[in-house]
């Protein structure tokens, strides 16, 4: 595309940091996901809302598609810019912009980063409970895109039940204000959370009030070693049933061999097939011998064949690091990756078909796989054979992707449980979601985003 849409948008914004260096159109034109090549046009770093709505209006009269860009760390291709588009990111709007102590809500710009916002809480004696492994890197914006969850849903849900309001930039320019910090607001359709999970493709975030609740009790970490995978949901149980559980992780051995070998320490003396690490309430002395107890009648049971509470901060930081360390330590061997869910009562029934179809389907392939069964989500990662090429392995995954989600579609599961659909995934949305229900979102679409121009050929092919 040659420069003069460029020039014209640097005529209408004088002051707009733009980036159109190769290095630059490499890095902020791709997101975790290794696929596409990145081809942006230019990368626009607005620096206020007033310059988020002239992009628009650029991009409008000179029908150039936007990808709005946070901390790209997203795994679906939802941050992928591969079509000339213009990339936005909002690393210049990273600011926390009140607080309101009443209302319990911190007003924030979509480029803060996660971490960041859960120590903006902190300092105001408060806790944001949103928490996963990218914290430092990932932003509010993107976790609003995909309605992210990460480790305390159990608890806490997803993303989606702590913003109280966002405003939205349309693919026509116009500025929404959704439901401005309201507790009760039965006035209409609630546009605020067809937004969020909607992954960019109707409009831009450039705010968000944020609630925040109050800091969790003392709480400990439990590690156990399972000798079958049926026990999984025993454990689980009992933990439920016996425990005020925050998170309930598990991950396989292959996915401990992984994390251990990039750094972490294994406290167990020998191999089992499956970990759980459980995150619980341990505020008084009450708490903590329910959790000896869980333990004692898992052990009696044969369900757990080893285990460890952390006696101190720094040791349940290290036990949770064999579980949040997993995709860190796989990153460099670029996984093709799964992301899925199925109602937690059907999470046994589901894991044997699944565990069937990897045996059968992926016999040279390491399967690494890790999830949290508290909400019903699995995570996916397979990596690649030494002697197959990167197009070969992309097709055989994509294969038996396919029939994984012919699977799902039978447990009524999702094929995206938190990373989105992106371009990794809109293939497999209408085992997903049905017929009418995707001709719902299109028209939703188009009304927000008249001129197709939010993250084009993201969840559903583009429209112009």
């Amino acid at each position: 595309m040659s420069d003069s849409p460029l020039s014209g948008l640097r005529q209408r914004l004088s002051a707009l940091h733009l980036k159109t260096d190769a290095a630059d159109l490499e890095f902020y034109g791709r997101d975790w996901t290794r696929r596409w090549t990145p081809t942006p046009l230019a990368i626009a770093l607005p620096s206020s809302i007033a310059e988020v709505q002239e992009i628009v209006r650029w991009a409008v009269e000179n029908r150039v598609g936007i990808v709005p860009s946070g901390g790209r760390t997203g795994l679906s291709g939802g941050a992928v810019a591969a079509g000339g588009e213009l990339v936005v990111s909002f690393e210049r709007m990273n600011r926390v912009l009140g607080f309101d102590p009443v209302d319990r809500l911190l007003s924030v710009q979509p480029g803060l980063a996660l971490e960041a916002l859960q120590n903006a809480a902190r300092e105001q004696g408060m806790y944001y409970p949103v928490d996963f492994a990218s914290r430092g890197s990932c932003s509010i914006g993107g976790n609003i895109a995909t309605n992210a969850g990460g480790i305390r849903v159990i608890r806490y849900g997803n993303t989606r039940e702590w913003i109280a309001g966002l405003k939205l930039v349309t693919g026509s320019g116009e500025l929404l204000d959704l439901n401005r910090g309201l507790v009760k607001n039965s006035s209409g359709y609630d546009l605020r959370h067809l937004v969020i999970g909607a992954e960019g493709t109707l409009g831009l975030v450039v705010e968000a009030e944020v609630r925040l609740t109050d800091a969790p009790v003392e709480s400990n970490v439990m590690l156990l070693a399972l000798p079958a995978m049926e026990n999984l949901m025993q454990v689980y149980a009992a933990c439920r049933n016996g425990l005020g559980i925050s998170a309930f992780e598990f991950f396989t051995d292959r996915a401990r061999e992984h994390v251990v070998r990039h750094g972490a320490s294994d406290p167990f003396g020998q191999v089992h097939p499956y970990y759980v690490i459980v995150e619980f309430d341990a505020a008084d002395e009450e708490q903590r011998a329910s959790a000896l107890a869980v333990f004692e009648r898992c052990f009696s049971e044969g369900w757990v064949q080893d285990g460890v509470i952390s006696q101190s901060v720094a040791q349940a930081a290290a036990l949770w690091r064999l579980r949040e360390g997993i995709s860190e330590s796989l990153a460099p061997l670029k996984p093709y990756k799964n992301d899925i869910s199925v109602r937690i009562s059907a999470i046994p029934s589901f894991m044997q078909a699944m565990h069937e179809i990897f045996q059968r389907e992926y016999p040279q392939h390491d399967v690494v796989w890790f999830g949290h069964i508290g909400d019903g989500n699995l995570h996916i990662n397979v990596i690649k054979p030494d002697d197959m090429d990167e197009q070969s392995f992309i097709a055989d995954c994509e294969r038996v992707t396919a029939l994984l989600s012919h699977t799902l579609a039978r447990f009524d599961g999702s094929i995206s449980a938190e990373h989105g659909i992106g371009l990794v995934k809109k293939k497999y949305l209408a085992e997903t979601r049905s017929e009418a229900e995707v001709a719902i979102m299109r028209g939703i679409k188009r009304v927000l985003d008249p001129h197709g121009i939010m993250n084009p050929g993201k969840v559903f092919d583009a429209f112009r």
